[in-house]
């Protein structure tokens, strides 16, 4: 008899589930997301020396993100979003179809892989997860791995069928909004502590934060494994900063809009959906002198 396709688990999907799902032959589209953001060319080489069985891979500047410049050619922020019409078509270029279940991964804890699951969910398609642990877990679990292949999705068929994009579920806030919010808002700064503290500044222009925000680093959201912390203690740990805040008051975000995407997903393993992405995030905030800046914690 064959096997039952299981249903896909969501937000986070682990090694063993998805080999059940592969196994069983059930519609899955895998993306590797891997990238390093002091090395652009980094992830496609990482992809090409090995990548889960079928996947595709995901270029941030070229697939994740839009245009820096605007339409009124103000600057946007290192990754601003893609048009949605333009992202619908990367979704159909690598062939994903309604219902059709997502899972992605990286190499980096997530960080690179929560932006897809965040734009996916963006576009319309909830059927997306994240491969736990990222490629790591799924070799510890003894998951085959293919070498080479496709390593840049621009090159596949461009035949294909955007996708139809539906309802999001994933709401934002411009950079506008968030400062004429100011103090009815709780600003979660996804960074590292030395640069949310204005101690360093790799990648911007100006160092520091919005004055107001606190500070997650994205990686705390992560146990000792590579893996997300359970729900229960990833609760704990964003009541300490939300507090009484209604979810929808609540808004996320980094340098340029990507990390602050794995404090979204940890808020989802938790089961507190409702908060909101500011895409720009610091790299558009401080590009503008008129902006308040603060220092320290």
């Amino acid at each position: 008899m064959p096997m039952t396709a299981p249903a896909l688990p969501t937000p986070l999907i682990d090694a063993t589930a998805l080999a059940a799902r592969l196994a069983a032959g059930a519609a899955t589209l895998i993306v590797d997301c891997s990238f390093e953001l002091s090395d652009p060319a980094a992830g496609e080489a990482q992809f090409a020396e090995a990548h889960l069985p079928g996947a595709v891979y995901a270029h941030l500047d070229r697939d994740l993100a839009g245009p820096r410049q605007g339409p009124d050619g103000r600057f946007r922020g290192r990754h601003p979003l893609p048009d949605r019409a333009a992202f619908a078509a990367t979704l159909g270029r690598w062939g994903l179809r309604p219902g059709m279940a997502l899972v992605v991964y990286d190499r980096q804890g997530a960080g690179f892989a929560a932006r897809l699951w965040w734009l996916a969910r963006w576009a319309g398609h909830e059927a997306v997860a994240v491969l736990d642990g990222g490629l790591a877990a799924w070799q510890a679990a003894g998951g085959s791995i293919e070498h080479g292949g496709l390593a840049d999705s621009t090159a596949r068929p461009a035949t294909s069928t955007p996708y139809p994009p539906g309802r999001t579920t994933m709401p934002t806030l411009d950079a506008e909004a968030v400062q004429a919010l100011d103090g009815r808002l709780t600003v979660i700064d996804a960074r590292a502590g030395e640069r949310f503290r204005g101690e360093v500044e790799p990648l911007d222009a100006v160092a520091g934060h919005i004055p107001g925000a606190l500070n997650r680093f994205f990686k705390d959201n992560l146990g000792t494994d590579g893996r997300f912390k359970p729900a229960g203690q990833l609760r704990e740990d964003f009541a300490g900063l939300i507090g009484d805040r209604p979810l929808d008051q609540v808004v996320h975000q980094c340098g340029s809009g990507v990390t602050a995407c794995h404090n979204l997903l940890a808020l989802a393993v938790a089961g507190l959906d409702g908060s909101r992405l500011y895409p720009g995030s610091w790299s558009e905030w401080c590009s503008d002198p008129a902006r308040p800046v603060a220092t320290g914690a």
